[in-house]
Order: structure tokens, then sequence, then C-alpha cells
């Protein structure tokens, strides 16, 4: 069963927002897999420490982005195509990228500079 109950929260989202990337970054992780049995409403409650309304809301834009499916009863699993775990993969991956590039600018560093320290941190197993 997929388990949220190492997930932090923190000011910058919606805490349903962060429930569903905590899911999108196990996913990519290949900590989750297709047909991996989802916590009830209830239990994504009590491990995260929310309120269950909120959970709810989180399970619902899961499924409306198609990556959480649930069956009437028989409770929510994830559901993964490859073309949905490619496109949760260029998500985040793009969504890290841009956060980085803002801050950077915000800090006033050059491309040049930036491109630089990148190439001097990733080292040689790039």
């Amino acid at each position: 069963m997929v388990d949220f109950r190492g997930l932090r929260f923190h000011d910058r989202a919606p805490v349903y927002q962060q429930i569903a990337e905590h899911l999108k970054r196990q996913i990519l992780l290949g900590a989750v897999q297709d047909g991996d049995p989802m916590p009830s409403r209830r239990e994504l409650a009590a491990q995260t420490g929310i309120n269950p309304n909120t959970a709810q809301k989180a399970c619902r834009l899961m499924e409306e982005e198609g990556y959480v499916r649930t069956d009437g009863n028989n409770g929510s699993v994830v559901h993964l195509t490859p073309a949905l775990r490619d496109a949760i993969a260029a998500e985040l991956t793009r969504g890290l990228v841009a956060q980085f590039v803002a801050e950077a600018k915000a800090n006033h560093m050059s491309y040049k500079k930036v491109i630089g320290l990148v190439s001097e941190l990733w080292g040689d197993d790039g």
C-alpha cells in the first residue's frame, strides 16, 4: 500500500496538492507501481494528520489527473500507463528546473555562472 507517513507539508502549496505531488514523486522514483493499493481517505487523513475532507480533495485530484483509479467499494489503486508515467516525469522535472532557474535569477546569477556551477557540481557521472 502507498505510504504517505513520511510526507512533510510546507506553506507554498495547498495540502491536497502536496499529497498529489508526493505520490507523483514516488512514481518518478519507482517506489510506487501500477496497481499499488492506495490508503482509504480515512487512512490517508490519519497517516498525514490532515482533515478527512482535505484527504478526499487530494484523492479527487489524483483521480482527475488519471494516476489513481477508484473502483466502487474495491478501493483505489495507482493507475499508470507508460504515457502517464512519462508525463509525470516531465512535469516534475520541468517544475524542479523552473524553480531552480527562478531562484538563480532572483539571486542575479548569470546563465554562464549557473551552467559552470552545475557542471562543476554534477561531477563525472553525467
